[in-house]
């Protein structure tokens, strides 16, 4: 455990009044402790090393639905900025790593309820997986010690219609997208279903959840390390799919 807070510790680094009232000679009430003034105060600790090793994958997934419970019904933990990230200057020890599309209209931390050095994130356009996508999920479960590594597509995903549509971004100077795009063509392609558009909601809302299950093996068969530490039971590595009207993440298993 030492030898590996060394080697988080030196890649982070790398990385990363009151007034008197003269009218007046009564003393000021005591402050209450009710139970509504203690709910509302913030939230400062972040989480420690010792508080990431002690937890499993399985609690990590539970504490993130009940996080996401807390963003739909609006109940979002009100939490110490300044402090948190004060606090994450001396390290950081996220419970897991979020493989998310760029769309803005996902926020990733605020989905699940999260703060300041809570969760790693990456983002990518259609939620794929490349070299340096799974060398970042390398580098948070391997070497971070983070125990979870979710890939969250979503509803109504822009990058998911154009490949059902089979738009020829090459053609308009776009070669990258294009690229990108290809990645999953083949998910559309072995998708069932009458009508392929997307106009179609029900068949690109499968397109979707296929496409999340795609990249989740393909990260698997891309890093037989994090496959390693996934049958040794301390990383789990999950596909789930945001619904941007109810704001409820979905985790497909």
């Amino acid at each position: 455990m030492k030898t590996r807070n060394i080697v988080l510790a030196t890649l982070t680094l790398g990385f990363m009044g009151i007034s008197c009232q003269e009218a007046t000679k009564k003393e000021a009430p005591a402050a209450t402790t009710d139970s509504v003034e203690v709910a509302q105060q913030p939230v400062r600790s972040i989480l420690t090393a010792e508080e990431q090793a002690d937890m499993t994958p399985d609690e990590i997934i539970g504490r993130l639905k009940k996080g996401n419970e807390n963003f739909v019904a609006n109940n979002l933990t009100t939490r110490d900025h300044s402090e948190q990230r004060r606090l994450a200057t001396i390290g950081q020890y996220p419970k897991a790593l979020v493989l998310s599309c760029v769309d803005s209209r996902v926020p990733v931390e605020d989905v699940f309820d999260l703060g300041i050095g809570d969760v790693f994130v990456a983002r990518v356009a259609g939620n794929i997986e490349n070299d340096d996508i799974v060398g970042s999920m390398e580098f948070a479960s391997a070497v971070a010690g983070s125990k979870v590594v979710i890939v969250m597509g979503h509803t109504a995903c822009g990058a998911v219609k154009h490949a059902i549509d089979n738009t020829d971004a090459a053609s308009l100077g776009m070669n990258s997208l294009q690229n990108l795009l290809n990645e999953i063509r083949p998910v559309v392609e072995t998708t069932e279903g009458e009508d392929v558009s997307s106009k179609n909601t029900p068949f690109t809302n499968k397109v979707i959840t296929e496409n999340v299950a795609k990249t989740v093996e393909d990260i698997r068969n891309k890093s037989p390390k994090m496959t390693e530490l996934e049958a040794a039971g301390s990383l789990k590595i999950v596909g789930a799919v945001y619904d941007m009207e109810t704001g409820k993440v979905n985790f497909m298993r």
